[in-house]
């Protein structure tokens, strides 16, 4: 950039290196890049950056909350105990803002928070918001039967048009009978499947993907039993008449409803715009977008309590979830190889170089967000939940979540090992 005193704005609210879903799922979803990690499963391809808790099977995902039915205010009820122990990891709580829920005895859960309600911008930890608008909608058109709605995933294929463009971040894309991989941007010509473009939106955290998949739930909104039999053409001509201001309200409408239907309030966590420009000619932006560690805390409950849309759904959204590639950030954590990791995170920050701070690339000088939300299950049964949000200035925030990652296993960790002994 030739004018260094610039602000420079820099958007990840994606990131590129991760994939989720099981590794044996192919089956089950006919999600293609899911064939070709088919092939660590005996050895024939090698990744070296899988984890040994990344290879947990379809059927091995479970919730484990399903039985508890204590209200959200009484699980979120701080231990005394607990939340000394997670406030003495933080050097300085000014900027961070996280909430922690142990559940390796869902009988007996411990929880503990720190700056809960403080409203961060929440980056592509939303797009967990546009995966349970989706399976809402897709609820609603078929309610008695998950088959049913798993089929249309698996076999309606839809375009990505203008919707999927513009964002740098790559989608992976593997054809089975060539046995051929690449990866690169999303482009207008794009077809895949329902279930490829949740994957795309979610295992590498694609913006075109997500703008895609909220399409698809409007347009299920919108055209009801219609949409299984709906063209691309008709979908297209639908955008092209529709007024702006109506299908805005449908936008915002789809996404927070359900957000609000789970006791999530619209100060805790909301989104009020699209994640890339293309489709900015049909929706506009309304209301903002905010997440607090708070907000967060209550869907991750409700997730493994069965209770986003339906315990199908629910679980379906938690496989989604499920790390099966490279980890990184929060996830990185060495200390976390062996368990099965359920992650989303995102940054967003801008840098200035005329204020003569410290700045690059996850360390703004101007703001510097980053969010990471997790489910940690190791193999010793020692089960919890973090969502920690920051907005750190002049700090490398990827290492930040990194080392208190670390640093939060090991004291949960520490309480079973003592009763061990």
């Amino acid at each position: 950039m030739k004018n260094t005193t610039k602000i420079i704005a820099v958007l990840f609210t994606a990131v590129f290196l991760l994939a989720f879903y099981p590794i044996d799922g192919f089956n089950k979803t006919g999600i293609k890049r899911l064939k070709r990690l088919e092939k660590t499963l005996d050895s024939t391809l090698n990744e070296y950056y899988l984890r040994k808790g990344s290879f947990k099977k379809y059927d091995e995902i479970n919730l484990w909350m399903c039985e508890k039915t204590d209200s959200i205010d009484k699980i979120m009820s701080v231990d005394t105990q607990f939340q000394k122990e997670m406030l003495r990891l933080f050097p300085s709580r000014s900027g961070y803002g996280i909430t922690v829920l142990d559940i390796t005895d869902v009988n007996n859960t411990r929880y503990a928070e720190m700056n809960e309600n403080t409203g961060f911008q929440p980056g592509s930890v939303g797009k967990i918001a546009v995966a349970t608008a989706f399976f809402t909608e897709l609820k609603n058109l078929c309610p008695e039967d998950f088959n049913v709605r798993t089929n249309l995933m698996r076999n309606k294929v839809v375009k990505s048009g203008n919707w999927g463009l513009y964002d740098h971040h790559t989608i992976p894309i593997y054809n089975i009978e060539k046995d051929s991989y690449v990866k690169r941007t999303v482009i207008a010509s794009d077809e895949f499947t329902l279930y490829e473009w949740v994957d795309h939106m979610l295992s590498v955290s694609n913006n075109g993907a997500a703008s895609i998949v909220w399409r698809e739930a409007m347009l299920m909104r919108v055209f009801g039993d219609e949409y299984f039999n709906l063209t691309q053409e008709q979908a297209d001509a639908y955008f092209d008449q529709v007024d702006k201001s109506e299908i805005t309200d449908i936008a915002i409408s789809v996404v927070n409803d359900p957000l609000r239907n789970l006791g999530i309030t619209n100060d805790e966590w909301r989104l009020g715009s699209l994640f890339t420009n293309g489709p900015d000619r049909y929706v506009g932006s309304k209301g903002g977008s905010i997440g607090t560690p708070k907000g967060l805390m209550k869907y991750f409950i409700k997730l493994e309590q069965g209770l986003v849309v339906d315990e199908e759904s629910s679980l379906e959204i938690k496989r989604l979830l499920y790390m099966t590639d490279r980890r990184i950030r929060y996830g990185a954590s060495p200390q976390l190889n062996d368990a099965a990791v359920y992650f989303k995170s995102g940054s967003f920050y801008s840098n200035n170089k005329s204020l003569g701070t410290p700045y690059g690339e996850y360390k703004g000088n101007v703001y510097n967000y980053m969010n990471s939300v997790c489910i940690v299950e190791h193999p010793s049964g020692v089960n919890y939940i973090v969502c920690l949000e920051s907005n750190v200035l002049s700090k490398n925030s990827a290492g930040a979540h990194l080392y208190l990652a670390s640093a939060i296993d090991k004291a949960i960790r520490k309480k079973y090992e003592i009763e061990e002994k």
